[in-house]
Formats: structure tokens, C-alpha cells, sequence
């Protein structure tokens, strides 16, 4: 694990996908045991000490049990080619995340949300749909809807070809939908592309990436296999029943969380749903710096919305 472990977790492991994910359990302070539990991984290309840890702390804190873990082929877990982002098999990390903490004898199987930002932030959005039944919550933080509207979807026939796809379907890449390995963050992303351009992310990755024990590395490869439908948070959105919670940035500047995606897929979402549109001035990357008041106001604001659903489904 990394260096820096503050007291109130322990180290766990699980299988997926063939490999082993490693976390940390953080159980709360206050109340007694079986605690409500949230599922927590990192976003793109981070790892879980690269703020998410504080996010988890911040929820403990709040009295809620957590299971942070990084990513198949990221960080302290196992998995080959190292760094690889696969949307469908960080999915399915997500889904043996769950399966695995139902049965830890200190949390409430009944009573499990999932929480993700950005990458994973859209990724929890389509679990919401996909593993209806086995979480009660879903929140997300400024999610990368991507960059165009999804196609329309008016009698679920692209849903049910997702939902094969992440139960049964290949979703290994080939060279023509593999992009990398190449820098994540780039000086000059002209003369050397990277995965993202934006000056707020080459600060913040180098920034947070660059701290002792990270276990971050400065180079990924983004695979976005050729389905028979795309995995989009837009085409889950209608088949969504638990209450999801959507807080983004109206000014966010990455080409693949656009505002007006992230706004459209809010707008399919049939069941309880609170949507929060940050102040001008956040962007993607301002409640991931921590300490700061952005990261004070929404982990606030995701607590809250957990307590009070999870709460609820007991």
C-alpha cells in the first residue's frame, strides 16, 4: 500500500477480471456495526491517495463505512498492461467491489451506495442501472458523460446490449480502439501529445501525482472497445431507479464531462435525483484539491445525500 496511512482503515483484496484489487476499509467511529457502505475508486489514470482517501476519511468520518480500492491494473492492484483504462473492466471492479464488501461482517449488505468522480464518476452512473438490486445510492462527481449526446435509445435496445456486454460480452481492445501508452499530462502537448491537454490537469496530476508514495506514474493507455453499444451514462440514465446524486461544474474544461451531456443525462433519470451545478470557478479538477473550500462543500453535500438515502433503505 502507499506510505501515508492514516488510522481507521485496514488493508482488504479481492478478485476481478483476474487479478487482485487492493483497498483499505475505513469503518466509522460512531455506530454500531452492520454500517452502511460506500464503494469508492479513484478516476482516470490516479490512484486512491491522490485525494479520494480524503473523500473516504471525510465519510467515516460522517459515520459511514468505506471501501476505497484502486483501479485493475492501477496503483497498489494487480492487473496487466500496467495502467490501462478499460471503461467495461473497471465496471466490473466496481461490481466485484460490491459483491465482495455484501459480505464483510462489519457492513450492511441492504445498505450499499457507490461513489465516483470523473472517469469513474460516469462509470457509477451506468452501475446505478446495471447493478439495480445490490446498491441502494449512487453519487458523482463532475462525470465524464463524454463529449457528444449518446444515440437515442427509444425502446431499450441499447441498454440490454450494455448490459450483455457488461455481463457476458468481450471487451478487449484492438489496436484501432487503443490509444497509448502515452503521457497522461503533458509541458507541451503540441509537440508531445497527451491524454489530456488542459493546464488544470498537468498541475494537479503533477501536483498530487508527485507526492512520495503515490504510486502514481505519468503514462496510461485509454482502451474504448468497439461494442454493440457504447458504455454511456446517457443510454443508462432511464433505467436507473435508486437515487442518484450529480454534481458538476458548469465551467468544467475536460473535452469528455461536458456540461450540457452530464445536464442531458440528468434529465433521463426517472428516479430520485438531486443535481447540484457548483459555482463558476471550480471546474474539473477544484474539490480534488485538497484542502480547499470545494472539497469541503462537496463532501459535504455527498454525506448528507448518503446518510440520508442510506438511512432511508434500512
Amino acid at each position: 500500500m502507499h506510505d501515508r496511512q492514516p488510522a481507521g482503515f485496514r488493508p482488504v483484496e479481492f478478485s476481478s477480471e483476474g487479478a487482485t484489487l487492493r483497498g483499505r476499509l475505513y469503518l466509522p467511529v460512531v455506530g454500531a456495526p452492520p454500517h452502511p457502505l460506500l464503494v469508492m475508486a479513484h478516476g482516470f489514470t490516479s490512484t486512491v491517495s491522490m485525494t479520494t482517501d480524503r473523500y473516504a476519511e471525510a465519510f467515516a468520518a460522517a459515520g459511514l463505512a468505506v471501501l476505497l480500492y484502486d483501479h485493475r491494473n492501477f496503483g497498489a492492484s494487480g492487473g496487466e498492461p500496467r495502467r490501462e483504462v478499460n471503461p467495461w473492466v473497471q465496471a466490473r471492479g466496481y461490481r466485484d467491489a460490491v459483491r465482495f464488501a455484501k459480505a464483510l461482517p462489519e457492513v450492511d449488505g441492504g445498505r450499499v451506495a457507490l461513489w465516483g468522480l470523473s472517469n469513474s464518476g460516469m462509470q457509477v452512473l451506468v452501475l446505478g442501472a446495471l447493478l439495480d438490486g445490490e446498491v441502494a445510492a449512487v453519487t458523482a462527481v463532475v462525470p465524464s458523460c463524454g463529449e457528444e449526446p449518446p444515440p437515442p435509445d427509444p425502446d431499450g435496445r441499447l441498454f440490454a446490449a450494455l448490459r450483455e456486454t457488461f455481463e457476458h460480452g468481450d471487451v478487449s481492445g484492438t489496436p484501432e480502439t487503443t490509444a497509448g501508452p502515452m503521457p497522461v499530462v503533458t509541458l507541451d502537448p503540441i509537440r508531445h501529445p497527451a491524454h489530456i491537454a488542459q493546464p488544470s490537469a498537468l498541475r494537479w496530476f503533477l501536483e498530487h501525482g508527485g507526492r512520495h508514495g503515490s504510486g502514481w506514474v505519468n503514462d496510461a493507455t485509454r482502451v474504448v472497445p468497439a461494442t454493440p453499444a457504447p458504455f454511456s451514462p446517457g443510454i443508462a440514465a432511464p433505467h436507473v431507479r435508486v437515487p442518484v446524486q450529480v454534481i458538476y461544474a458548469p465551467d468544467d474544461e475536460m473535452e469528455r464531462a461536458k456540461p450540457a451531456v452530464t445536464r442531458l443525462a440528468c434529465a433521463e433519470l426517472h428516479g430520485p435525483k438531486e443535481v447540484v451545478e457548483l459555482e463558476a470557478g471550480c471546474g474539473h479538477f477544484g474539490e480534488l484539491w485538497h484542502p480547499s473550500p470545494w472539497f469541503d462543500s462537496v463532501s459535504a453535500l455527498q454525506a448528507d445525500f448518503l446518510l440520508q438515502h442510506l438511512r432511508a433503505s434500512r
